[in-house]
C-alpha cells in the first residue's frame, strides 16, 4: 500500500504526480518537472485553478516553482522549491529561470524605478524575501535588469537578522489575508514563516505544520511568567509570537490585521471564542 503523504507538500493527484514520488504514492502518470521562476512581485498559489478560489499561500518574485502541468486556460500546477507547497499559479506570473538571485528584499517592502533617481514615478514594488539578481549598485540604488531598487532595502541571500520578533513587529498594521504573506497582507502562519526567514531559520507555511516541527515544548507557568521572547503560541489554526511575557504578535481575524495586543487578554478573547491553547513552542536562534 502506498505511503500516505500530505497533498499541501505532496505533487501528486490520482491522475499525475511528480516522477521522483513514483512507487511512493498512486496516480495514473507520472511526469517531469519543468524549472520556473517568479516574474510578478506576488503570485497567489491557489488550490484549484480558478480565479475566484481562495489563496493557500504566495510566491514571491524570483522564487523557483517546479511546474508539472500547464492547462490551456493558463494554470500551472506545481510545487514551490522554498517550503514545498503545492498548488496552482498562473502561468503568465511565471517565466524561465533567469540569472541566479544574489539578493533578497529585507524591507517590508520596497519600491522599483525605471532610473537611479527617487524623483522617477516608480514601476513597481517588491515585498520582503523577493529574491533579486543585482546587476551593479549605483550610488545608491541596485540595478537589476529590469528597474532599480534602493540598495539599503537589500542585503545578501545569507542575512539573517538579529531577532525575528523584530521582524514581524515591522508588520504591525498590515491587513489580514487568508493565504498571504506580503506587506499587502498576511496570514499569522505567513507572518511566523516571513519573520523566521528573515533570520535564516527554515520553518513550514500552515501553522499546524509549524506546531508539529518547529521547537521545543515549553509549558506555561501561571499567567504565562515563563515565557521569553520569541516563543510561538499556538491554537487549533492560529499561531502567535510572543513579544514579551505581557504581549504577542500576530496577524488575526479578529483585528483583520497585524496587532500587537496584551497576552492575556488575547487567551481570554480566544478562549470566549471556543478555543484553547494547544501548545506553547520555543525556538533556539
Amino acid at each position: 500500500m502506498a505511503e500516505r503523504y500530505d497533498p499541501r507538500v505532496t505533487a501528486a493527484r490520482p491522475d499525475l504526480a511528480a516522477r521522483y514520488l513514483k512507487g511512493k504514492v498512486a496516480a495514473a502518470r507520472f511526469v517531469d518537472g519543468i524549472a520556473c521562476e517568479v516574474l510578478d512581485a506576488q503570485a497567489p498559489v491557489r488550490g484549484v485553478p480558478a480565479l475566484d478560489a481562495p489563496l493557500v499561500t504566495e510566491a514571491l518574485r524570483g522564487e523557483r516553482v517546479t511546474v508539472y502541468e500547464q492547462t490551456d486556460e493558463g494554470w500551472c500546477w506545481g510545487q514551490l522549491d522554498g517550503d514545498g507547497y503545492v498548488g496552482w499559479l498562473a502561468a503568465n506570473a511565471l517565466g524561465t529561470p533567469g540569472p541566479q538571485p544574489t539578493h533578497k528584499v529585507v524591507a517590508v517592502r520596497t519600491l522599483v524605478y525605471p532610473a537611479p533617481m527617487v524623483k522617477q514615478p516608480p514601476i513597481g514594488a517588491l515585498s520582503m524575501g523577493a529574491r533579486l539578481a543585482v546587476r551593479t549598485v549605483e550610488a545608491e540604488f541596485a540595478a537589476l535588469g529590469n528597474g532599480y531598487v534602493p540598495a539599503s532595502h537589500l542585503a545578501g541571500l545569507d542575512h539573517a537578522e538579529r531577532d525575528f520578533v523584530d521582524v514581524a513587529e515591522r508588520f504591525t498594521g498590515t491587513p489580514y489575508l487568508w493565504g498571504g504573506k506580503t506587506s499587502l497582507g498576511i496570514d499569522c502562519s505567513g507572518l511566523v514563516q516571513m519573520s523566521l526567514n528573515a533570520a535564516g531559520i527554515g520553518c513550514p507555511r500552515d501553522s499546524d505544520m509549524q506546531e508539529q516541527t518547529l521547537g521545543a515544548s515549553v509549558t506555561p507557568a501561571p499567567g504565562f511568567t515563563n515565557l521569553q521572547r520569541g516563543d510561538l503560541m499556538f491554537w487549533k489554526g492560529h499561531v502567535a509570537i510572543v513579544a514579551d511575557s505581557k504581549t504577542i504578535v500576530h496577524a488575526n481575524a479578529f483585528h483583520m490585521a497585524v496587532a500587537i495586543e496584551p497576552l492575556a487578554g488575547a487567551v481570554a478573547r480566544i478562549r470566549a471564542a471556543g478555543s484553547e491553547l494547544t501548545s506553547v513552542k520555543r525556538i533556539e536562534t
